[in-house]
């Protein structure tokens, strides 16, 4: 609903845009050549709107593509209108002649074409991150190699190459399990390219205990549109698709259920924080673990923290945050989650949060990475 409401002002703002990109484009100011970019800009506007109601097919999958990387230079063009104003306000007494004028324009635009080809590149760089944690309980295994992702969102911006390079990593790190931290999907399961193709190259993943995974916010059939959801006020499920998808790839997903491996080590997996239908409460989540056993917990939303670790869990695997993705979000997420992205203690468990193997929204990332995360969990060996 929200993407609808916005969109008078959406328009309004990129006419605005339009006219100081004419300004600055001064050798540019015959009517047609105006009209022309008026045009292409109104067009690259829309096209997320169009996309929108068209039917799924290769139509839509294009006008989405070209309309999510649209969005991110409309941001960073944003961004930069901003500093010239205020560099406009601060220095308003200096006289600026028209070549200066043209100059500040031009490098404005090759600074937004430099930002957007550097994030769509970085973007495809899939990064692996290591850590190493210490669990002070006692287990039949000296320590498990986990490798977490989180935030593929496979839909039209990632799919079949993200991956294949993503599998790569993975195998390379040799692990006993991989860790799904939700948002699997972007929504909308039509978005799929080549699923049964996507299924082939994530079952050539090789583990020693398996795939677990654990739904997110968006691994449910909603509508996106400018990158807000048309919510309602109902828990969904998953599509069924989604889970036929999961299961035919060899990924058991974990809706407030556990695996016991070795008869030693706990993975607990939780429901998302706002779309599950009855997620448990944390009391609920250790009631029947021993908590003298390791006991890990898989949750899309890096939420709870402090009460799961008043809990007993030893450690917390999440993601959704994508660490921002783009600047400066990178440093505002930091504001909404107490772990944006990383390590950090909680007495005596450990939180991680990956910023994501995918992406969400723009097809950019600025100033993060996107990665797979590898951990070496030790144990204290039994007597």
């Amino acid at each position: 609903m929200i993407g609808i409401i916005v969109l008078p002002f959406y328009i309004i703002f990129n006419l605005f845009i339009n006219k100081i990109i004419m300004n600055w484009l001064g050798l540019f100011t015959k009517i047609k050549n105006k009209y022309i970019l008026l045009s292409l800009q109104m067009f690259l506007t829309l096209s997320l709107y169009i996309a929108f109601i068209l039917p799924n097919g290769l139509l839509k999958r294009i006008l989405t593509i070209v309309g999510n990387y649209y969005l991110g230079i409309i941001i960073y063009t944003s961004i930069i209108l901003v500093l010239l104003l205020l560099l406009k306000f601060i220095f308003k007494k200096i006289k600026v002649n028209r070549i200066t004028y043209t100059i500040v324009g031009f490098i404005s635009i090759l600074l937004i074409s430099f930002i957007t080809i550097y994030g769509t590149i970085n973007s495809d760089i899939i990064h692996t991150t290591r850590y190493e944690v210490d669990i002070n309980k006692q287990c039949s295994i000296k320590n498990l190699n986990i490798v977490m992702i989180a935030d593929l969102h496979l839909g039209y911006n990632k799919g079949l190459k993200m991956i294949k390079n993503m599998v790569k990593k993975i195998n390379k790190e040799n692990p006993d399990i991989l860790i799904i931290a939700g948002d699997i999907f972007d929504n909308n399961y039509d978005s799929l390219d080549k699923p049964k193709e996507m299924i082939k190259e994530l079952k050539k993943i090789r583990t020693k205990y398996g795939v677990y995974a654990v739904y997110g916010n968006h691994d449910v059939k909603e509508k996106i549109l400018l990158g807000f959801t048309f919510k309602d006020k109902k828990k969904k499920n998953s599509d069924i698709r989604m889970d036929k998808f999961l299961s035919d790839a060899n990924i058991k997903i974990l809706k407030d259920d556990y695996i016991n491996l070795d008869n030693s080590i706990y993975i607990y997996g939780r429901p998302d924080y706002k779309k599950s239908i009855n997620r448990k409460k944390v009391s609920e989540v250790i009631k029947k673990l021993d908590k003298e056993n390791p006991i890990i917990v898989i949750d899309h939303q890096p939420k709870e923290l402090k009460e799961l670790a008043r809990a007993g869990v030893d450690l917390d695997l999440s993601g959704h945050t994508h660490d921002g993705q783009i600047f400066p979000l990178n440093y505002l997420i930091k504001l909404a989650f107490d772990n944006s992205y990383g390590i950090k203690k909680y007495a005596d468990m450990t939180s991680i949060v990956t910023s994501g193997v995918g992406l969400y929204g723009p097809n950019l990332r600025v100033l993060t990475k996107a990665e797979i995360t590898s951990i070496k969990v030790n144990f204290k060996s039994k007597q």
